[in-house]
């Protein structure tokens, strides 16, 4: 019974440390986005390829944060380390 409970409890705390991956993409996309504008306003005629690149960059550094997401959700409502009790 207190097992059950136990798992329950570190994959709540599991799935917690995983929304952390979510704050590293945040900063480096806001980062990049500040740079992209930047760019932009030295040299508004690049517009289209400073803006694809950017992104492109955005959606790639997105990954880890979906990452995260998809284990969290996981562990809350998946659960697999129930099973190997």
């Amino acid at each position: 019974m207190y097992e059950k409970a136990i798992v329950l409890g570190c994959s709540a705390v599991g799935a917690g440390l995983a929304m952390i991956a979510g704050i590293g993409p945040g900063i480096g996309e806001g980062y990049a986005v500040g740079k992209a504008c930047e760019a932009i306003g030295r040299q508004p005629e690049c517009r289209g390829e400073v803006t694809s690149t950017m992104l492109l960059g955005c959606a790639v550094a997105e990954t880890t944060g979906i990452y995260g997401f998809i284990v969290a959700l996981i562990l809350l409502f998946v659960n697999p380390l129930l099973g190997k009790l």
